[in-house]
């Protein structure tokens, strides 16, 4: 199962280093991919989940696309990345029940059904934290959370 850390969050969420490089990076150093916020601002990429807040390099992007989810936050970024030649994993979505990823994952709505394509997006919505230890146990592609050094 992929496990994808949440802006970066593997002990829940932290405001002040969600979306920034180097908590992305620690996060993937420990094995997981990582959920990021991605915005397009005067001819930059930017990470930051309301706002553009750390600039994302195109090189720094590009070393870590096999470990990034790219959540494209509004449709210049979307636009960028899909005129790409590089092969990012990318998606959009507002509060849709499912959204099929660039590379055919279906991102799942928190409580939402799910097949064995899907990424269960933060089931601590709806599931006790302490019961992640079952989530190993789900028939899904990967789980994205806040929270997986509980799983």
């Amino acid at each position: 199962m992929k496990l994808i850390a949440h802006r970066g969050n593997l002990n829940g969420p932290n405001p002040t280093r969600e979306n920034s490089i180097d908590y992305i990076e620690e996060a993937i150093s420990e094995g997981f991919d990582v959920e990021i916020d991605l915005r397009h601002k005067d001819q930059r990429f930017y990470l930051g989940h309301d706002e553009p807040q750390y600039h994302a390099p195109m090189t720094w992007l590009v070393k870590w696309k096999d470990n990034l989810w790219i959540h494209c936050k509004e449709l210049e970024s979307l636009d960028k990345i899909s005129n790409s030649p590089i092969d990012f994993n990318y998606f959009w979505h507002q509060e849709d029940d499912f959204t099929l990823t660039s590379k055919k994952y279906i991102w799942t709505y928190p409580g939402k059904s799910y097949t064995s394509n899907s990424v269960i997006v933060m089931p601590e919505i709806n599931l006790d934290i302490n019961s992640f230890s079952k989530l190993r146990t789900y028939e899904c592609f990967g789980v994205c959370s806040d929270y997986l050094n509980k799983i």
